[in-house]
């Protein structure tokens, strides 16, 4: 059963120059760093000061798809002049390099919104495993899943967003999770574009390499497994694919169902969690599919139920590069300022 949350329909407007927040990006050339870059040009209540590259060497660059969006050039990575120049600043960056440059941007009492893994983990031992160059966390880490953790995000000074593949599956399972429905093995199929794998060329991404052919990859030791699990507090199977795609994640997640779990419950407790959740649409029996969200901010959830069997299948859709990463990160910026969360998103 398709499940329709009416919203306002009005849209915030453009704030004056002079009260804009002022906000720069670090990491602009990459895939996740342009979206960044196309999406704060045209927010109304931010003015886009700085676009710095991963690097600290080289000369400013235009970024020519934006032209006439935003005309600005792409400078070096200056942490000084970042600092001085914005008041929230947008990691897209390596994770070596988030670690670094967060931990220095903090110390400026700026915030931050980092887009790398280098500040989701909290178990010290698995960071270790997962992300090294981040040895300890520095106060006011919060994870940025924003229909999760709305409150703690406003009040952060680094939002540390979720990876693509952990926001679907974790707005998927989460609400189930919490109601006490889930009993047993939860196994997370999962599919996602070329631009999943960074700009960073590699004979995986090589167009030769994966044109017409899906291929599985690091079963048992993909570093997400550790971020679902952390929300999660429980294991689970994480296998991810990578298709022919630009961009686009698809999730299939088989779930066991505690004893006389209905599909009425399942479908409540979705409801309930995303009632007033203005980018997750809950499509009930009608599986929904990669076109439905490509390039825009939504994540959609749909689901079937094997009543007699105990077992669920669900499917959860995003845009990799937008709610899985930039859009996502927007969306953290709209809770930091007290801002509709759709504000520069629709």
């Amino acid at each position: 059963m398709a499940t329709v949350v009416p919203h306002a329909t009005d849209r915030p407007t453009a704030a004056s120059p002079a009260a804009r927040t002022r906000v720069a990006v670090a990491g602009a050339t990459g895939y996740a760093g342009l979206e960044l870059v196309r999406l704060l040009a045209r927010h109304p209540t931010v003015t886009l000061t700085e676009a710095m590259s991963s690097g600290a060497t080289g000369a400013p660059r235009p970024l020519p798809a934006l032209k006439r969006i935003w005309d600005g050039s792409v400078a070096p990575l200056d942490v000084d002049r970042l600092a001085v120049n914005a008041d929230i600043l947008f990691l897209a960056l390596p994770e070596a390099a988030s670690a670094e440059v967060g931990a220095a941007l903090l110390q400026r009492d700026k915030r931050v919104i980092d887009l790398s893994g280098a500040f989701r983990i909290r178990s010290d031992a698995d960071r270790q495993r997962w992300y090294p160059a981040t040895p300890t966390l520095p106060p006011g880490v919060v994870y940025g899943l924003s229909e999760r953790h709305a409150e703690a995000i406003s009040r952060a000074k680094l939002v540390s967003c979720p990876g693509c593949y952990p926001t679907a599956a974790l707005l998927a399972l989460e609400p189930l999770a919490d109601a006490g429905l889930i009993e047993g093995a939860i196994v997370i199929d999962a599919k996602s574009g070329i631009s999943g794998a960074g700009k960073t060329p590699s004979d995986r991404t090589h167009f030769c390499e994966n044109h017409g052919s899906v291929a599985a990859y690091s079963v048992f030791s993909h570093r997400h497994t550790a971020e679902i699990e952390q929300e999660l507090g429980t294991s689970v199977t994480f296998v991810p694919h990578l298709v022919p795609l630009d961009r686009g994640i698809l999730e299939t997640i088989y779930v066991s169902l505690r004893h006389g779990t209905t599909e009425s419950l399942v479908t409540d407790a979705l409801q309930r969690a995303y009632a007033s959740a203005p980018f997750v649409r809950l499509t009930g029996s009608e599986l929904p599919e990669i076109k439905h969200v490509a390039h825009g901010n939504f994540c959609d959830i749909g689901w079937r139920v094997d009543e007699a069997r105990g077992r669920l299948v669900m499917v959860a859709v995003l845009d990799n590069l937008l709610k899985g990463a930039a859009g996502q990160a927007v969306q953290n910026l709209n809770i930091l300022l007290g801002l509709d969360q759709r504000t520069g998103l629709l």
